[in-house]
């Protein structure tokens, strides 16, 4: 009798009790690193190698999936118009009018297993009262996920929190709001604790909030001196304390759980700030690097920092920055620290590494193909391999370590934006038009 009652509760731990491996619950996933552990994961793919499934999702969007055991959730945003054809690669001239079509606001969830879309959920039908750049959409920021609770974010439109059957919880309108040249907005929200974290830095009112994950209701809102940005916060939880940190054109910032600011680091940055931060050796790591900038700096910074921790005019390091480097980070694409090394992929294809806890340069700009010059999706690693996506569609594979080696390529024929997501053995990518399961036999 005992092992009979020890084998139910065991079958019960293994049906409830869901391992970390199988929830990817935000952009990048825990930690905000694209990193999984599982020995599982495929290393190579295409239209019809190791596909599980492909689900087409109508209209256009370049959130993430993320996923919570056996489901999985998005955004996409439905134009009654025809869409133009986005163009690849950086330039100028990426600015559009509102349009005049009405669009629908849409969130998806699907079967993690199956591709099936178990509930569609029309949140919103209107003409846009927003503009955006071409390769912006009105459905870029990515939702997060909890064991009870979806929070779906669009930054012109507002948060909507639904539970994982499609039950609405609460939804809590916002904006429009101006943007740097209408260009729209795409920085996700994050959780911690009972507080869903958002950050709309824009160009009339900029904001960091908490609102309470169970009600909407908003717990604390402090104003932000900063232009537009579109990077996602990151909560980090140190030896000493849990700490908010957001990126910034003005000043990278550390708040604590209240909105109090504890330390704040001026630039010069690289003025369009979008890569998340993100942690690991003990060290913080925030980067901004828009192509047209003089300085694009990479910060490491150590916990326990106070006050205005910038550097002097000169320094490279100091008793809060473990390293700083002036011209190293990237435009859209967040770093990777993998193992020992810290990694940049850049938009134009190139591919550097340095040391992750001194920053020494292990190698400098290599490029990764000379026919895949646009990148916009973060790297990602497992299996002791790292992955860069191309808006092409084509997934480089990179060893890692201190020499540079492309080991491998994986095609889709179709253009990506999204960074993907890594749960269990599955790795689930979305391009423009469908999402891709795929699986190791």
């Amino acid at each position: 009798m005992r092992i009979l009652r020890w084998a139910a509760f065991t079958l019960w731990v293994t049906v409830v009790v869901l391992p970390a491996q199988d929830h990817w619950p935000q952009f990048r996933g825990p930690g905000s690193r694209g990193i999984s552990e599982n020995k599982k994961l495929p290393l190579s793919w295409s239209v019809t190698q190791n596909v599980a499934w492909k689900t087409p999702i109508p209209g256009s969007g370049w959130s993430s999936p993320v996923v919570w055991g056996d489901r999985i959730f998005l955004t996409s945003v439905i134009s009654a118009g025809e869409e133009e054809k986005v163009k690849g690669g950086l330039y100028f001239g990426g600015e559009r009018p509102i349009p005049k079509e009405e669009h629908t606001w849409n969130v998806f969830c699907l079967d993690a297993k199956t591709g099936k879309i178990l509930w569609q959920k029309e949140l919103a039908r209107e003409v846009p009262r927003s503009s955006r750049h071409l390769k912006n959409t009105y459905a870029s920021e990515t939702p997060v996920v909890d064991a009870e609770r979806v929070y779906f974010y669009f930054g012109q439109t507002g948060v909507f929190v639904f539970d994982h059957k499609g039950n609405e919880i609460w939804r809590r309108p916002q904006g429009p709001f101006n943007t740097l040249n209408g260009w729209g907005t795409a920085g996700s929200p994050v959780l911690q604790g009972d507080l869903l974290i958002i950050v709309n830095d824009n160009a009339e009112s900029s904001y960091i909030s908490a609102l309470d994950k169970k009600t909407g209701k908003e717990v604390w809102r402090v104003p932000r001196e900063e232009k537009t940005t579109w990077a996602t916060p990151f909560v980090w939880t140190n030896k000493l304390r849990t700490e908010i940190i957001t990126n910034g054109n003005e000043r990278i910032r550390s708040y604590d759980l209240n909105g109090k600011l504890l330390w704040e680091l001026r630039g010069p940055f690289g003025q369009l700030m979008i890569p998340t931060p993100f942690t690991a050796h003990d060290l913080l790591y925030v980067t901004s690097g828009y192509v047209g900038a003089k300085h694009r700096p990479i910060h490491a910074i150590r916990p326990g920092a106070s006050g205005d921790i910038s550097l002097p005019e000169g320094a490279t390091s100091s008793d809060f920055v473990a390293w700083y480097d002036p011209a190293g980070g990237p435009y859209n694409p967040s770093a990777l620290v993998y193992g020992d090394y810290y990694y940049t992929l850049f938009d134009r294809g190139f591919f550097t590494c340095n040391e992750a806890k001194t920053g020494q340069v292990v190698y400098s700009k290599q490029r990764i193909d000379p026919a895949s010059a646009a990148f916009t999706a973060s790297p990602w690693a497992y299996r002791d391999r790292i992955f860069v996506l191309s808006e092409d569609g084509d997934t480089f594979v990179i060893q890692p370590g201190s020499e540079f080696k492309v080991v491998g390529k994986n095609s889709l024929n179709e253009f990506c934006m999204a960074t993907p997501a890594l749960v269990g053995d599955r790795l689930i990518i979305r391009t423009q038009n469908n999402l891709y399961c795929f699986r190791e036999p």
